[in-house]
């Protein structure tokens, strides 16, 4: 049986063992998206993992959803991500780089050029943003012409480029949480009526192309990809999810890792488990209850063959040695709920300590 402690090779990453920080937002980058010396403290701090998942980062400017995040799309970005991933390698970990589009999530006061998000259809959504001026309700997005969908999924490509230029092990592309590959993904969120809208085989048509032109760039045992079936946040409704990760799950390339977050999803993680042949990372979350996931969780992920690997993201943040408390037995340092994700989990109103 695999243990939570047996090293891997997911592709050409290299995890010591099979626990692996789950990326979460953390809004400490520089104005012009650049990280700091704290973010590379931060990630250093915690290179036992296995493997580090980063926040995520905009492959554009115009990919951005919150402040002071983080971007791959500009010559600074990138050599201050050096940084990072120079101090990650030097105590011994790996480290991939989360490309996140947020799409229709942002506001155009988060931005020096005060532009408008874009999204699948000219749809808002609900709820609001934290701005420099304090919550602001979400604006109605530009709907992305086939031409700009073109040049985002170069945008994508341009970015894992970058990243693996900075010292990143490999990349994953975001395709959960409501940001924009989840909403060409949700039938609420697409109303196209072109070859990107409609019916579920249309509707993945835009992430199959991103993850295409990435594993092109990069190739394809440095490219991976995380899902988060029926998760609502971000005001998605996917439709029929059985369906939707049913047709997607078996069209993509072969990939270093596949990460899922449950959301009390534990029938569709069995089915994308048996659909996928490669390398599957669970980010567990069986009952409403489970958050944040525990230790505990970890060990039956591996004991009932549901995934290759673990992520989980409260405990990392509380516990930089986690691998070593677990494997030790020793106490952990609490991780209470209110304070890592704001109160009710499904909110996420504290971006600091989103698990997303």
């Amino acid at each position: 049986m695999t243990s939570l402690f047996d090293s891997a090779l997911f592709g050409k990453i290299q995890l010591n063992n099979r626990l692996v920080m789950a990326p979460m937002t953390r809004n400490r980058a520089k104005p012009c998206g650049g990280a700091t010396e704290l973010m590379a403290q931060y990630y250093a701090q915690r290179a036992s993992a296995g493997l580090i998942i980063t926040e995520g980062i905009q492959p554009s400017a115009v990919g951005q959803g919150f402040m002071n995040t983080p971007g791959l799309h500009h010559p600074e970005q990138v050599r201050t991500w050096r940084t990072v991933t120079d101090a990650v390698h030097a105590a011994g970990g790996a480290i991939v780089a989360q490309l996140m589009h947020a799409g229709r999530i942002g506001h155009p006061s988060l931005y020096a050029g005060a532009h408008q998000s874009v999204a699948p259809s000219a749809i808002a959504a609900a709820g609001q943003c934290f701005t420099p001026s304090g919550p602001l309700d979400y604006p109605t997005p530009r709907e992305l012409t086939p031409d700009k969908i073109a040049e985002t999924v170069s945008d994508f490509a341009s970015a894992a480029r970058n990243a693996i230029e900075a010292g990143f092990d490999g990349v994953e592309i975001h395709a959960g949480n409501g940001f924009l590959l989840h909403q060409f993904l949700a039938e609420n969120t697409n109303h196209r009526t072109d070859a990107y809208g409609g019916p579920i085989a249309n509707r993945i048509r835009f992430t199959l192309e991103v993850t295409e032109a990435v594993v092109n760039a990069i190739g394809n045992e440095r490219t991976s990809m995380r899902l988060s079936p029926a998760n609502p946040y971000n005001d998605i409704s996917e439709g029929d999810s059985e369906g939707l990760y049913g047709a997607l799950v078996p069209a993509l390339p072969e990939l270093a890792f596949l990460e899922v977050c449950e959301i009390v999803t534990r029938p569709v993680t069995q089915a994308i488990r048996q659909a996928w042949e490669g390398n599957l990372i669970l980010n567990p979350h069986m009952t409403p209850d489970s958050f944040p996931a525990s230790a505990e969780a970890a060990r039956s992920v591996l004991e009932e063959d549901l995934a290759d690997a673990v992520s989980l993201g409260a405990l990392f943040l509380a516990n930089p040695d986690l691998p070593a408390r677990i494997e030790a037995g020793s106490p952990f340092n609490a991780t209470d709920e209110a304070t890592f994700y704001g109160g009710d989990h499904r909110g996420y109103t504290d971006y600091t300590f989103l698990d997303q």
